[in-house]
């Protein structure tokens, strides 16, 4: 057991489960790995099935949408199941479903099997919002923050060997990495059905589930109803949306802007994994000493405006180093705001919400993913290939004023 004292009015102690801990950060580990080995390949899987290739970029971001439309429709349910049943039964169909999904895509044939897989996996993926309620009802409140951290640090290590090992793997064909990604995902739903701890406890579980909890348009409202969370929530959806037009162009910019290949591809995506080790290693605990959680978000969004110009600037001249060192500020700026969000999000509601606060926070994460990607994919083409990062540096300008206040 790991041992932490609360320093409340009252000593009070909580305990963190060993098994519990593991279980959790090598979820996230896997997970990250499998979400991110796909990222280099896509184009690629998608180009057979594609007569123009000028709407290549269309269907890339199309297929990133309707995954986060299912996410966005079945993630306030799934947490709001775990909150009433348990952390762990939701957690482990949720893998199942995941390792469906990756190998349908793989298998592919037709573009509507592509999307068929993304569909299924998408309809599972509010995996992300259960895991976060898992480590909320593991961790004591005051050390949540730093759980988080480590949780950012992990998923880091997973997407650097993710988008690495995804490259590498298409050398034996592009599918090669779905199923990659199905094994690891279905050895990780083996392992949490053999050993995975349950961290809810009956006692501290919803009585019952209502249509309102599960729908997820109300579960939003709700959500954002809460004083507390509202500007954070609009803040981190200003952040998103561009996040995730970024996140589903990326392969097809480094494609038609440098004419990289999937090994490069995925070497430049792993610095995104290495800046949330580095962050987390050693920076993210000396500012957690000088800053508050909200000082520490500002901070990563400033990173991530100067991320995004550097990122445009390479676009209009065709240069590679400032492409890079746009990548690794960027990629700082996000290490950082992931986990003092999560922090500040996961104090902001007892033990039987956190399902749904972050149910609700994965829901507008999906919104932003079906929004920036649409929007993304529509300027790349009608406007260039620097238009989605300008938009990255306007919104979240907007969201810093928003989280300001």
């Amino acid at each position: 057991m790991f041992k932490f004292k609360s320093h409340n009015k009252q000593s009070i102690e909580q305990t963190v489960d060993k098994k519990s801990l593991i279980f959790g950060l090598m979820s996230v580990f896997l997970c990250s790995i499998g979400f991110s080995i796909i990222i280099p390949i896509v184009p690629f899987l998608v180009q057979p099935y594609i007569s123009n290739t000028n709407n290549q970029a269309l269907v890339v971001t199309l297929l990133t949408s309707v995954y986060a439309v299912c996410m966005f429709f079945s993630a306030p349910g799934l947490g709001a199941l775990s909150d009433r049943y348990g952390r762990r039964p939701v957690l482990l169909v949720c893998l199942l479903g995941s390792t469906v999904g990756y190998l349908v895509f793989g298998i592919g044939g037709a573009l509507w099997i592509l999307f068929a897989g993304r569909i299924t996996d998408g309809i599972t993926g509010g995996n992300i919002s259960t895991i976060f309620a898992y480590f909320a009802d593991i961790t004591p409140r005051e050390k949540r923050t730093k759980y988080f951290g480590w949780v950012s640090a992990v998923a880091g290590l997973g997407t650097v060997t993710g988008p690495t090992l995804g490259g590498l793997l298409a050398k034996f064909g592009y599918s090669m990495p779905m199923y990659f990604a199905a094994i690891i995902t279905l050895l990780n739903f083996i392992y949490g059905f053999l050993f995975m701890p349950e961290s809810l406890d009956k006692n501290r579980r919803l009585e019952k589930i209502t249509f309102v909890r599960l729908n997820p348009l109300t579960q939003l409202i709700s959500v954002l109803s809460m004083k507390n969370l509202k500007r954070l929530l609009i803040a981190a959806l200003l952040l998103w949306i561009p996040n995730g037009s970024l996140q589903a162009i990326f392969s097809q910019f480094t494609i038609d802007t440098f004419s990289l290949k999937p090994v490069l591809i995925g070497l430049v995506l792993s610095i995104m994994g290495f800046q949330d080790i580095i962050s987390q290693g050693f920076i993210m605990q000396r500012l957690l000493i000088k800053l508050s959680d909200a000082q520490i978000a500002i901070l990563g969004m400033i990173s991530e405006i100067i991320g995004y110009s550097l990122i445009a600037a390479s676009a209009l001249f065709s240069f590679y180093p400032l492409f890079i060192v746009g990548m690794f500020i960027f990629g700082f700026g996000d290490s950082i705001f992931g986990p003092s969000f999560n922090g500040m999000l996961s104090k902001s509601g007892d033990a039987s919400e956190q399902g749904r606060i972050q149910g609700g926070s994965q829901s507008i994460q999906a919104l932003s993913r079906i929004v920036g990607p649409i929007i993304g994919g529509q300027i790349y083409v009608s406007i260039g290939h620097a238009a989605p990062a300008f938009m990255g540096v306007i919104l979240i300008a907007a969201a810093i004023i928003v989280l300001y206040k």
